[in-house]
């Protein structure tokens, strides 16, 4: 089955509505996390091909631009329901190339086919408006206008949602795209562009470089003074150098950056549903993402008793590869991300913190770790600054609201926060004072196509999703009319 579906995944470049190979013909070969093996070879594009492929989106511009809002609908309506008739050959296509349980992909595809359900309802309703002056002496008329070829920087971690999330109100806005997807999951995106090409993309407006020199294809489109837009999805560290680089040109940019998610829990409350959020907010995609929780704060009163109970839940949790029957924690992505999660670990352990469940790699094969729980954590430890990116759950204590609040806030990054309390008060002051873009209340999960999905401070700049989704691609045109 899964020979059948690798037979039926592009593995060149999709530029100007042709596949083609690299300049050179170089390739690079995709590996399975699940066990180091190559699953297939596909084309290594270098700064020459993305010249290509931003060449062709610049030529599709104007007629993709002019084309009617409605007809831009059908085509994401269509691409919706294509990618929910492809749904089990991209789930293991997902689960083969990235390594997330057979489950978790098929979620993914729901949550990342519905970006183009949503953004083919928001095509037909851009607006702009018109106005008396306020002197009364003349007319203001608002338009809005695609901003124009935009490139796309994909992470590995959601490989179809993470595609979706940009392409969807990128092309529903009228803007062409040149997506550059991660180096470690690029099937996915080859997948989707068959997709979208079945439904009747135009050539030109699609275009996919997979490469591994992602700094020389990028910084090359970046320093393209026709490139008008940046959305790029990856850790800060990369995103404050993209920023650098498009600020040369003057770059329209959005970022999605890295988390450092708080998971505050209340003495008053629900344990058993805080203990199922945990769960959730925490493993989801092995802990790979960048709404996962990295820091669990429960009320003294509670701490003990929640870290048991969730440890004695990730303990009993099945890690196998996902496809594996009744898989639920699949590999980490490769061996440098299994070893910077060891390396958190030994760190917070050795500086004091006790272990109640894993705290080590597990097989012989593969990038599996334990999930883990650790207590009595250091508050010095590096796994609570840093972003850990694997299954692994550090528990602390807090006294006070106002204590919770400072250690949730106590971080350069502000994307996610979850809290449970059954308190209707105390749940809104703690929202409010928590420095975060989105909060998850008395929930482990906050992704929602129909939300507006970003952070503050260093996690980014911008919101994916929701009714102001669409807006990272649009420029506003004011014209004064002379009454």
């Amino acid at each position: 089955m899964t020979g059948k579906i690798l037979a039926g995944v592009p593995s060149r470049l999709r530029i100007g509505g042709d596949w083609r190979d690299a300049a050179g013909g170089r390739t690079f070969a995709v590996t399975n996390p699940a066990d180091g093996g190559e699953l297939m070879a596909v084309a290594d594009a270098g700064p020459a091909d993305a010249v290509a492929a931003l060449d062709a989106a610049v030529t599709a511009q104007e007629a993709w631009a002019a084309t009617a809002p409605r007809e831009r609908a059908e085509i994401l309506r269509r691409a919706f329901e294509e990618i929910h008739a492809r749904r089990d050959e991209l789930a293991v296509l997902i689960t083969l190339e990235m390594g997330k349980p057979l489950r978790d992909a098929y979620a993914e595809i729901d949550y990342g086919a519905e970006f183009f359900r949503w953004f083919a309802e928001e095509a037909v309703r851009i607006d702009g408006g018109y106005k008396v002056s306020p002197n009364g002496r003349g007319r203001v008329l608002v338009m809005r206008q695609p901003v124009g070829p935009s490139l796309l920087v994909t992470p590995w971690n959601f490989p179809l949602a993470m595609a979706t999330r940009k392409i969807g109100p990128a092309l529903a806005a009228g803007c062409t795209v040149v997506v550059k997807p991660a180096e470690q999951t690029p099937l996915t995106t080859l997948a989707l562009a068959a997709v979208l090409e079945h439904c009747g993309v135009p050539a030109g407006v699609v275009n996919v470089v997979t490469t591994s020199d992602p700094a020389g294809v990028v910084g090359t489109l970046l320093r393209d003074g026709r490139l008008r837009k940046l959305s790029f999805t990856g850790s800060t560290e990369v995103g404050r150098l993209l920023l650098a680089q498009a600020a040369r040109t003057v770059l329209r940019t959005s970022m999605e950056l890295g988390g450092n998610a708080p998971f505050l829990v209340f003495d008053d409350a629900d344990l058993d549903a805080a203990v199922d959020g945990a769960i959730v907010a925490k493993l989801r995609n092995m802990g790979e993402a960048c709404t996962a929780a990295n820091r669990f704060y429960a009320q003294r009163g509670i701490a003990g008793e929640f870290a048991e109970r969730l440890a004695a839940r990730m303990a009993g949790l099945r890690v196998a590869p996902g496809l594996d029957e009744g898989s639920q924690i699949g590999p980490l992505i490769d061996e440098a991300g299994r070893a910077k999660v060891g390396t958190l670990v030994d760190d917070a352990v050795g500086k004091g913190a006790r272990v109640l469940t894993g705290g080590k790699p597990l097989g012989d094969a593969g990038y599996f770790y334990a999930p883990t729980v650790l207590a009595d954590v250091p508050g010095d430890a590096a796994l609570l600054s840093e972003e850990i990116f694997g299954p692994v759950a550090p528990v602390l204590p807090f006294d006070t609201d106002e204590e919770a609040v400072a250690l949730a806030n106590a971080t350069e990054y502000g994307l996610v926060a979850y809290l449970y309390t059954r308190d209707l008060t105390r749940a809104l002051r703690t929202a409010e004072a928590l420095e975060t873009g989105m909060i998850g209340l008395n929930q482990g999960v906050v992704s929602n196509a129909a939300a507006p999905f970003g952070g503050v401070k260093q996690s980014g700049l911008g919101r994916e999703g929701g009714p102001t989704g669409i807006d990272e691609y649009l420029e506003t045109k004011y014209i004064a009319i002379d009454v």
